[in-house]
Parts: C-alpha cells; sequence; structure tokens
C-alpha cells in the first residue's frame, strides 16, 4: 500500500533573493565555489572517483556550449583544493546529455546527441590511474538522450530517455567484470526524458522528467534484490516543485533534488520516513534564476551545482555552488 506523500515547510518559492523571507525557518545553505575552469556549457556528464590518497573528486565534461557546439574536454573537481583540472579528453564523439556513473572507482560515460544531431548508445570508461578513456560494451537499449543513470553494488544502471521520436522506460544494468548489460525491470512509471536519479541504500531512485512535455511527479526507488520498482511518496503537481532537467545528489542519508525547468526550489527526501522536506532555494545567477541541464554531485557531506543553462536561451553557465543542508542561509555568503 502507498504511503500518503506529506509535505513540510511548504513556502513560495519561485523567485527567491537571498534575504527573502522565504528563507525563515528552512536549512540549507549555498555559497559560491571555484567556477568551472573549462568552457560554459549545458547537458554535461559527471561522476564521483576515489583516488589512492584518499581524496574524492568530481568530473565533469562534454555537453554544448552557447554557440551549441558538442564538447568532449572533462575536468575534476578538488572540494580540498577547490580547485579544477583538466584530465584526458572524452575518447568517445563529442556530445551532450549523456549519462555518467561511477564503478569500482572508474567512470563511465555513454550514450547522448552528437554535433550531428545522431542518437548515441556508446560507451566508454575512464581510468583516473592511467588518465584513458577506454570503449566498452555499447548500451543494448536504443540511442538516446537524456537518460539517467546511478550505481548500486557494483553494478551501473540506466534507463528512461527519448530519441526526437520516442520515450523510453527500458532499463539495462552494467557489470564491468564481465563488460556485459543486463535487461532489468522496466522502470514501473511513466516514460520519460530528463528525470533524475539517486541511491539511498542501496535503492535506486528515479522521479521528475517529462513524457510529451507535461512534467512527471511520480517516484520510483528500484530495488536490484528483487528486480521491482517501489512507488514513493510523490512530488506535489504545485507548479514549484514539479519540473525537468534538474539536479540531484545525496548527502547523510538522504536525497535532495534542486533547479529544474522554471525551478529553483531545493527538495530533501528523507527515506526512513519517506517524506519530502522544502530547503532552501538555489542562489546561484544572481539568485532567483532558474537553470537546467545542469550537473549535480556530492562530495562529503556537501552537494554542488555547476553548469546549466537558462530556460531556453542560448546563456551558459560555469560557476559552482556548494550546497550544506545542516545549516540556516547565510546572508554574508
Amino acid at each position: 500500500m502507498l504511503s500518503v506523500p506529506v509535505f513540510v515547510c511548504l513556502v513560495a518559492l519561485t523567485g527567491c533573493k537571498k534575504s527573502g523571507t522565504d528563507a525563515v525557518g528552512l536549512l540549507g545553505d549555498w555559497r559560491s565555489r571555484s567556477g568551472f575552469d573549462g568552457r560554459s556549457r549545458q547537458a554535461a556528464a559527471s561522476f564521483v572517483l576515489s583516488t589512492p590518497d584518499s581524496k574524492t573528486l568530481a568530473y565533469v565534461g562534454g555537453g554544448n556550449d552557447p554557440d551549441n557546439n558538442r564538447l568532449n574536454d572533462f575536468w575534476n573537481y578538488d572540494r580540498v583544493r577547490n580547485t579544477w583540472t583538466q584530465v584526458a579528453n572524452f575518447a568517445g564523439a563529442a556530445r551532450s546529455s549523456a549519462v555518467g556513473f561511477s564503478v569500482s572507482n572508474k567512470g563511465y560515460v555513454g550514450t547522448g546527441i552528437d554535433a550531428n544531431n545522431v542518437r548515441l548508445n556508446d560507451f566508454y570508461q575512464y581510468d583516473p590511474t592511467t588518465n584513458k578513456w577506454t570503449k566498452v560494451a555499447d548500451y543494448p537499449g536504443a540511442p538516446r538522450y537524456s537518460a539517467v543513470a546511478f550505481t548500486i553494488n557494483g553494478k551501473g544502471y540506466v534507463g528512461t530517455g527519448y530519441d526526437r521520436s520516442n520515450y523510453y522506460k527500458d532499463f539495462f544494468a552494467y557489470d564491468p567484470t564481465t563488460n556485459a548489460w543486463t535487461r532489468t525491470a522496466s522502470f514501473s512509471g511513466n516514460k520519460r526524458e530528463g528525470a533524475v536519479a539517486f541511491v539511498l541504500n542501496n535503492l535506486g531512485y528515479v522521479m521528475t522528467g517529462n513524457n510529451n512535455l507535461v512534467q512527471q511527479t511520480d517516484v520510483w526507488a528500484y530495488d536490484p534484490a528483487q528486480d521491482t520498482w517501489i512507488e514513493k511518496p510523490k512530488f506535489t503537481t504545485d507548479e514549484t516543485v514539479q519540473r525537468s532537467y534538474a539536479v540531484a545528489f545525496t548527502i547523510n542519508g538522504k536525497g535532495y533534488v534542486s533547479n529544474g525547468t522554471g525551478n529553483t526550489t531545493t527538495w530533501e527526501y528523507d527515506p526512513t520516513a519517506s517524506t519530502w522536506t522544502s530547503r532552501n532555494t538555489f542562489d546561484g545567477a544572481g539568485q532567483g534564476i532558474q537553470r537546467q541541464f545542469a550537473v549535480g554531485f556530492s562530495i562529503g557531506n556537501k552537494g554542488y551545482v555547476t553548469t546549466g543553462s537558462q530556460g531556453a536561451g542560448s546563456f551558459r553557465f560555469d560557476d559552482l555552488w556548494e550546497f550544506d543542508p545542516a545549516i540556516p542561509r547565510d546572508d554574508t555568503n
């Protein structure tokens, strides 16, 4: 039986100003960090890896620039040093709207759309030790872009997406020990593109996105042990919550969704209580300016948002913002 969705601290979250009254009583502080070193872009891919000296680095690359050129450069972000370093260029065709995930300290990037608008299903592995990309088995589903990916128990899962004609809901799991993909249970919600995903307690959560331009508010969790999707409390249909092309990350056992089409709001999911709670809105780009096709990742107890675009225009971002969910907004940041 589905539990009844519960929302707390629901406030007017559109057009947030940093010192506005909508921040009163809400946790979650955003602060600016070292901007992305590469060209400004949208629809990049990312993954997070650990180094032999116990650092955790986020990798960001690909996407398209303000002139809509597809890109293949990749960079890593060191939170401790607050610096970006360029690494080897992606070995496949330059692309945007690809997916990325990490397994056993290797990064994987695939699918997407290239400069000739060809939909892709190839995949590549990045080894931080050798700083090299190696082609691995192609994704067995139809070529697509704006899909989602997550990692559970040593396997990468990729599904949903769009190919300009069809929306998808199929899912496949990649096992790096065999370099093979296996079909898993199809997503139980509607087909969609531009969704987000995160992992909590060995369950892969997928939510948001759109189907035929209709924003989706349902939330599903995939259990690989049972090969089953479980419906969870959904986002409200309120326009301040539904979105596509958002970002998601996890911090201290909770999931976070922020930004997306027409949105700056940030929401926290507690898997124990199965509840969604509003947190302070995104501060980037002059506050209150939504961004879509950004990249989100977490390192330690902080979440990060970088790159992306403003609405349907050509403007691209290259800033980096750090989110701490445990403290109230600090107006001096």
